[in-house]
C-alpha cells in the first residue's frame, strides 16, 4: 500500500520518500487507534522500503509533534474492565507498540523525525527510534511519566541510553524537566534545529541528501552504529507492567484526567 489516510495518521511516498504523518487532534495521543494504524504502516514497510531510501515522520497538529500516550483512554479502560484485565490490556498494548518502535528502529532506510512543540512521553519515545531527529526552535522534549508513578514504557530509557550520556538521560527521567530545541542539540540529541516552522522542509531536504548515497552502504552504516537494545526493552516492559499494578499510577491517571489545565501533560 503505497498511500494510507486514516483517523490518526497518514503516508504517502514524495520523491522516493515515506512521509509518515500524525493527525490526530489535539497533540496526537498514542491510543487504540494510533496503534491499530501504526501496526498497519509496519506491515506495508517490507513493500515500501524496496522503492524509497528515507522515512519523515511529522505531526500535522499545531500544538506539537505527539503528547504521548493517550492518558484518557487508560483511565477509562481502566475502570471499565477492572485491574486485573485493564494489566493484561496495558501489557498487551506494550508488546504492540514495541513491536512497532522496533521495526521502524531496524528499517535500513534513514529515518528523520522532524518535530515542533510538545514531544513528550511516547512521542519522544516514536522520535527517539528515528536515526535524525530535527527540531524547530520551539519543540520542547519530556518524559512526565514518574508524575504518573510510571517510568516511559514505549521504549525510551534504553534508545536514550543508546544515543546520550548517563547524567541527561538521569535529569531528563528523575526530575521530570523538559529539554528546549537548543539545549537538546547542545546534547546531542537533534541533529539540526531550525526556524520555527521549518523542520520538515529541512527534514525533507536531509532526505534528499541521502538518496545521492548507495542504499546497501547507508543500510550497512546504520545497522553498524545505531544497535538496537532488544534486552533492555524488554526489561522496560516488565518494569512498567509491575509499576502500574500501585495505587499511585490510578491516582496520577485521575489527577490527569480530571485536570481543567488547557496542557495537563505539561511541566
Amino acid at each position: 500500500m503505497k498511500e494510507f489516510k486514516g483517523d490518526a495518521i497518514a503516508w504517502e511516498i514524495v520523491d522516493g520518500c515515506i512521509e509518515l504523518v500524525l493527525d490526530r487532534p489535539p497533540c496526537n495521543e498514542i491510543g487504540s487507534i494510533t496503534l491499530q494504524e501504526l501496526e498497519r504502516f509496519t506491515s506495508a514497510l517490507d513493500s515500501l522500503e524496496t522503492e524509497t531510501h528515507a522515512l519523515i515522520v511529522y505531526s500535522r497538529q499545531p500544538s506539537g509533534f505527539c503528547a504521548g500516550a493517550d492518558l484518557r483512554e487508560l483511565y477509562y479502560r481502566s475502570k471499565e474492565v477492572g485491574a486485573e484485565a485493564a494489566a493484561t490490556g496495558v501489557r498487551d498494548f506494550l508488546e504492540r507498540i514495541h513491536c512497532v518502535l522496533n521495526r521502524i528502529d531496524a528499517s535500513p532506510l534513514t529515518t528523520i523525525a522532524a518535530v515542533h512543540g510538545v514531544t513528550f512521553g511516547g512521542g519522544f519515545e516514536l522520535a527517539l527510534v528515528c536515526d535524525l531527529i530535527i527540531a524547530d526552535k520551539m519543540a520542547r522534549f519530556c518524559f512526565p511519566e514518574l508524575r504518573l508513578g510510571l517510568v516511559p514504557g514505549f521504549g525510551g530509557i534504553p534508545r536514550l541510553r543508546r544515543d546520550l550520556g548517563n547524567a541527561i538521560v538521569r535529569d531528563l527521567l528523575l526530575t521530570g524537566r523538559s529539554l528546549n530545541a537548543a539545549k537538546a542539540n547542545a546534547v546531542g540529541l537533534v541533529s539540526q534545529v531550525t526556524a520555527e516552522g521549518q523542520a520538515l522542509k529541512v527534514a525533507r531536504l536531509a532526505a534528499s541528501q541521502v538518496q545521492k548515497f548507495d542504499r546497501t552502504t547507508s543500510a550497512a552504516a546504520k545497522d553498524f552504529i545505531k544497535p538496537i537494545p532488544y534486552t533492555e526493552l524488554r526489561r522496560e516492559i516488565e518494569l512498567f507492567c509491575r509499576l502500574f499494578s500501585e495505587p499511585a499510577v490510578n491516582a496520577g491517571l485521575r489527577k490527569f484526567v480530571e485536570s481543567t489545565d488547557a496542557l495537563p501533560y505539561l511541566p
